[in-house]
């Protein structure tokens, strides 16, 4: 998650408020880290147990830790692959979605 904040320190602070090994969430990795080509600090992280952290969950807390350090979270960024059910749980949170059925509702799953 890119900060609006070329500062590694708070990056790493928030980092540390989100992992598990320092308290924070269970299967949640992070570190803070610069990105030198935008000048930017960004929470880099692994969820590495989606279903007990969503993802929206994980965004959410650093977007509440970052304002404590008056910075916003201007961006993120996918490395690698996702569950497809961790992006649309992530969507179903965000655009509140009633009655939002993943089986029934979701196109790929109906392609042979």
């Amino acid at each position: 998650m890119n900060l609006s904040t070329n500062d590694v320190d708070i990056a790493n602070n928030i980092a540390k408020m989100v992992r598990g090994s320092s308290g924070g969430l269970k299967y949640v990795k992070g570190i803070g880290i610069h990105i030198e080509e935008r000048d930017m600090a960004q929470v880099s992280m692994n969820l590495v147990n989606y279903p007990v952290n969503a993802l929206y969950r994980v965004v959410e807390l650093i977007r509440m830790e970052a304002a404590r350090y008056g910075v916003s979270v201007i961006g993120t960024e996918l490395i690698g692959l996702a569950p497809a059910r961790a992006l649309i749980e992530s969507a179903e949170y965000y655009l509140q979605i009633e009655n939002f059925d993943y089986d029934k509702q979701v196109l790929e799953n109906h392609l042979l």
